[in-house]
């Protein structure tokens, strides 16, 4: 269930400016490969810049997606085991049971990643002399920013008694599943 409807104002805005750094930083991840391709096929050199850029561009499109995933409950699952073993009076606890396993998970990778951060900042990348722990720090800003998500998605689940359109065990979230069963 996408959740971005539902959110305060100030948490939809940080979702919408998450979504467009990742269209923007998308594209010039695709541009800066592309243009550092045509130059070493047709000139003979490359920009080494653009491999640290895009490096960085990455790592940090690939935590903030993480934190856009969580924002749209998008999140993959594998819920046959659930599904078929677990009393339907059950799931409900075993829900927040897992919402509170991926809130001290965000918790560790929090820390874990700023510490990594912290110890890194002093070392500068070969090129362009940027703070490796600004590297880092997408990990910890990433799991921040889900955590965030999270938060409130919990807050949603736990007022609907986790019994909203989105349960997470059905065997489909299609409406329609049962027209193929």
């Amino acid at each position: 269930m996408d959740y971005r409807s539902r959110y305060p104002a100030f948490i939809r805005m940080l979702s919408r400016l998450i979504d467009l750094f990742l269209v923007c930083g998308g594209v010039c991840v695709l541009t800066l490969i592309f243009a550092n391709a045509v130059l070493r096929g047709a000139a003979g050199f490359d920009l080494a810049w653009s491999l640290e850029v895009t490096a960085f561009l990455l790592l940090w499109l690939t935590f903030l997606g993480c934190a856009a995933a969580e924002a749209r409950g998008a999140h993959m699952r594998v819920t046959e085991v659930v599904t078929y073993l677990v009393p339907d009076r059950l799931k409900p606890a075993l829900e927040f049971v897992i919402s509170v396993t991926i809130i001290v998970i965000l918790i560790s990778l929090i820390y874990q990643g700023f510490q990594i951060a912290q110890h890194t900042w002093a070392q500068k990348t070969t090129v362009l002399y940027w703070p490796v722990g600004l590297l880092y720090a997408s990990l910890p800003a990433g799991m921040a920013l889900t955590f965030i998500f999270h938060l409130a998605n919990m807050v949603f689940d736990i007022r609907d008694g986790f019994t909203s359109s989105r349960d997470p065990f059905r065997k489909s979230n299609d409406p329609d599943w049962e027209d193929f069963e």
